[in-house]
């Protein structure tokens, strides 16, 4: 038995979970309404307060999409109860983020300001001009979104400049050596 896959989902007061016959499922609660569909050899089951997700059989693929079924579906009931967020940090002179309406401009060293929009589901907030909080329900959309802000201008690895984020460690490089040239 997958270690993680044979623990149920519990469904917190308030969240509304419907499951049709082709394997989708559909989660409501407080923050949004999430819907997915799921491989069609998983068997999905709401018992009472419960999701449990089980497989069919012992072979690999079963095993990997079992552990996998499961935390999707715990990760859409914990996103419309209590959202994902992402922190991200700008580092550099003259480099920050604004928001103007649906709309994150950042000011990263180029020629031009990067204008992005907030897809739908997903808000973007600039608490400081050095950082960026993204937020939404869909754990998947809310990492992307962070990963997409994140590539306009990767972190550099000699002086730390670019957008990270808040957790991540940017190993520095030394840079030339002032030694003696060749003889």
């Amino acid at each position: 038995m997958s270690r993680i896959g044979k623990l149920p989902v519990a469904i917190p007061k308030g969240v509304d979970v419907k499951l049709d016959g082709n394997n989708v499922l559909t989660v409501k609660g407080a923050k949004g309404t999430l819907v997915k569909g799921f491989h069609k050899d998983m068997i999905i089951k709401i018992e009472g307060d419960q999701i449990i997700v089980e497989r069919p059989s012992d072979i690999k693929m079963h095993k990997a999409l079992h552990g996998l079924t499961r935390t999707l579906v715990n990760n859409m009931v914990e996103g419309v109860t209590k959202g994902y967020e992402k922190n991200l940090e700008i580092n550099g002179v003259g480099y920050r983020a604004q928001k103007q309406g649906k709309k994150l401009v950042l000011t990263l060293g180029y020629s031009h300001p990067v204008e992005m929009d907030d897809p739908d589901g997903i808000t973007t907030e600039v608490p400081a001009p050095n950082k960026i909080v993204v937020r939404g329900i869909d754990k998947q959309a809310v990492g992307e979104w962070a990963a997409k802000i994140r590539g306009k201008r990767l972190p550099e690895p000699y002086k730390g400049k670019g957008i990270k984020y808040d957790t991540e460690v940017i190993r520095r490089k030394e840079g030339k050596s002032g030694g003696k040239g060749k003889k």
